[in-house]
């Protein structure tokens, strides 16, 4: 546990030129104006314009620049200096007016020394914090009044069951880490890493809606998406913005999304996306 910090940032360090290069990020199409957002989140998440929205564990930006062309003021935060520095590389060779800050997400207060509208975390990102509680607490302090945290994220529960078929569970849901993992590639195509060890630790649904709840932040949806981002399990088909079970297989699910406000009065009904059990993606 002593070590988790420096194992994965070393690890994300030797990502960074990796992902910058893969055909999965995508650098090239993101500068001729592709969005990596999911329509999902566009819809859920709203109109930004004006707003000021911090994107935690950022990585190397490309979420945090796509909310600030649709009209955000952004503020990325990411561990990884060299993330860090290829996000505002990139911003500047776009154009795009963005703040990026190297600290640990625990540090975040401290480091961006202001509030914001909307705190935006994407996927991927819980699996690195071994305290969510302490997470929950930082996300409610970046916040204004009447502004909210939105979550994207792969469901904790996806990680239970086997790699080939998604049918058998093979991991307790329960069992929290800290995981070593020692793996010679990322996630992406591309070279293999020169670091190659990382330390990471699974959430369970209730464990981060609790978190959020006792850090002051009152749920307005949590939304369960049967697709996921890549080929989780063998089993699943390549469809409309990511990867699904066969049809008229059982569905399950593999994404979640939330958004949580802090001291706000509840929106209208007609406010809220739909809870999406159909397709969405």
């Amino acid at each position: 546990m002593d070590d988790y910090l420096e194992l994965n940032r070393a690890n994300w360090n030797a990502r960074v030129p990796v992902h910058v290069g893969s055909a999965f990020y995508d650098v090239e199409g993101f500068k001729a104006g592709r969005s990596p957002l999911r329509r999902f989140e566009l819809d859920e998440v709203g109109d930004v314009s004006g707003r000021r929205l911090a994107h935690l564990q950022c990585h190397i930006g490309l979420d945090t620049l796509s909310w600030a062309r649709l009209g955000a003021e952004v503020t990325g935060l990411d561990f990884s200096e060299a993330a860090v520095e290829q996000a505002r590389a990139l911003a500047a060779e776009c154009g795009i007016p963005a703040r990026f800050v190297t600290a640990d997400v625990y540090d975040a207060v401290e480091a961006l020394g202001e509030t914001y509208d909307i705190v935006y975390t994407g996927v991927g990102a819980l699996v690195w914090l071994p305290d969510i509680a302490r997470w929950a607490e930082t996300v409610a302090a970046l916040l204004r009044p009447g502004g909210f945290l939105y979550l994207a994220e792969f469901h904790p529960f996806a990680d239970v069951l086997d790699d080939e078929s998604g049918t058998t569970v093979t991991h307790d849901y329960f069992e929290r880490g800290p995981h070593v993992w020692d793996e010679p590639h990322t996630y992406t195509d591309g070279a293999a890493l020169t670091h190659t060890r990382t330390m990471q630790f699974r959430h369970g649904l209730g464990e981060i809606v609790t978190a959020l709840a006792a850090a002051g932040l009152r749920m307005e949806f949590l939304h369960e998406h049967d697709h996921t981002l890549f080929r989780r399990y063998g089993t699943l088909v390549a469809g409309d913005g990511g990867y699904r079970l066969p049809y008229g297989a059982p569905r399950l699910p593999l994404m979640f999304s939330l958004r949580a406000s802090a001291g706000s009065a509840p929106p209208p009904a007609g406010d809220l996306p739909p809870a999406s059990s159909a397709p969405t993606a």
